[in-house]
């Protein structure tokens, strides 16, 4: 009992701490994960397997972790989840050497002339591009170069970027809760239970497909009179605009786009395969590596920070699920639905919505991953079912603010530090119900097709 309490006073803590940003997220998380090992663990549990699941390094040592045949595993990944670990480093990787090569640039530059740089149609267009990308890049990336993009063609072109980042960081996560590596829930969720790149595009996908043709409209008639009383606006300088001049190096560009339709066919087909996703991730940043005159400057410029939070999360959340708090959760949930799975549909997707608003959608998911498989074990409801409810919840449930996502902080920081701060009223008079929507939607498509 002293055990649980211990755990979940350091998880609370730490999510509180993330919450308020006074201290950077990785660290928190390092310290609460460190935490656990020692006061949890050892402390109060006495116990050093405890501490060797928890680090989970032989998992890395089982060939299923590296080549799972065509069939993927489906057992419940404890501690640090090595493949989520290993994927986003080397996306992180080839995403940079694309970056290098002006690749991202290009391609908003390349879309606006396409559109003769008017707003409307650069609005639109550049919420579906954020959705495509996101479903094959993570969506922080994405956000990353468009609102960057956004920003620059707004001073341009004289109109305000905030509608376009707001518009784009929702388009962002929703895209990428189609598929399993768009959005970072998606990947934990996907690793932890077995499940392809195909599994989330026939599922996840379908729902993301039909809100995007819901939110589109709706966000241009949120911001019509501000995007058509700037569609006449085109300046002359912007018909000088050569996206060709974005490309640092042609060979550069080609190698570059050539090892993203690689890795993206890599995803797409791995469960046929066999390869996991941790070998895509090794294959994406060891090929970019050899291809790269500089590799140590690509791999210094990776946000190591953010795979150092991951690693303190999941050892954090393996305190709560160690010690046997995840499961009481798990009964509790079973409990209040009797084990109605249309009850426990409504029940996750609104929980996950609503946490993942205020709390990082991220240690959120990898928290309920666990529940969600005890509860399918338990209560014998299909785990499928289960896992598509907690992906959609946690992806649109954390575009409602501007600290649901990872996303989200970093479109708004890039607005803020070019002069466009967005105020928390302005981002969740749109987002908010924007999310309250989708979410509406999806519970209602999951209801209806499980």
């Amino acid at each position: 009992m002293i055990s649980r309490i211990v755990a979940i006073v350091i998880f609370v803590i730490m999510f509180v701490e993330i919450v308020r940003e006074k201290r950077p997220r990785f660290l928190v998380a390092l310290v609460a994960g460190a935490a656990t090992i020692v006061v949890v663990f050892l402390v109060c549990m006495h116990s050093i397997e405890s501490v060797r699941v928890a680090l989970s390094f032989d998992s890395m040592l089982e060939p299923t972790f590296w080549y799972a045949g065509h069939e993927e595993s489906s057992a419940m990944n404890t501690g640090i989840n090595w493949s989520t670990i290993i994927f986003i480093a080397g996306m992180m990787i080839m995403v940079e050497g694309m970056s290098e090569a002006g690749f991202f640039d290009w391609l908003c530059l390349r879309l606006a002339k396409a559109v003769n740089y008017k707003p409307v149609p650069l609005f639109i267009c550049f919420m579906v591009l954020s959705a495509v990308l996101s479903m094959f890049i993570d969506s922080i990336t994405v956000i990353l170069f468009l609102a960057v993009a956004s920003v620059r063609l707004g001073h341009l072109l004289e109109f305000d970027p905030v509608p376009f980042i707001i518009a784009q960081i929702f388009t962002a996560n929703l895209g990428g809760s189609a598929t399993m590596s768009g959005d970072p829930p998606n990947i934990i969720i996907g690793t932890a239970l077995g499940y392809s790149f195909f599994d989330f595009l026939r599922n996840t996908g379908v729902i993301a497909l039909v809100g995007l043709i819901v939110v589109v409209p709706f966000f241009y008639f949120c911001f019509r009179k501000e995007l058509v009383s700037e569609a006449d606006m085109a300046s002359l300088t912007a018909k000088g605009l050569d996206p060709r001049g974005a490309i640092t190096s042609m060979k550069k560009f080609a190698v570059s786009v050539v090892i993203f339709a690689f890795v993206v066919l890599l995803l797409i087909t791995h469960a046929m395969t066999g390869l996991t996703v941790a070998t895509v991730g090794v294959i994406a940043a060891v090929i970019t590596l050899a291809t790269n005159r500089a590799p140590l400057h690509l791999i210094k410029r990776v946000d190591w920070e953010t795979i150092l939070f991951f690693i303190g999360l999941f050892v954090a959340v393996s305190g709560l699920e160690e010690t046997g708090v995840l499961e009481a959760l798990a009964n509790g949930i079973a409990a209040i639905t009797g084990g109605n799975l249309t009850v426990m549909v409504i029940i996750i997707v609104w929980l996950s919505a609503i946490a993942s608003a205020f709390v990082d959608n991220i240690p959120f998911a990898a928290t309920m991953v666990p529940v969600i498989n005890s509860l399918s074990a338990t209560m014998g409801v299909p785990l499928d079912t289960l896992a598509w409810t907690l992906a959609m919840g946690t992806d649109i449930g954390g575009s409602a603010t501007p600290i649901g996502a990872s996303a989200n902080v970093a479109g708004t920081s890039i607005a803020a530090r070019d002069g466009h701060p967005i105020t928390w009223g302005r981002y969740c008079k749109y987002s908010a119900p924007a999310s309250i929507l989708i979410i509406a939607l999806s519970m209602v498509m999951i209801l209806l097709r499980y």
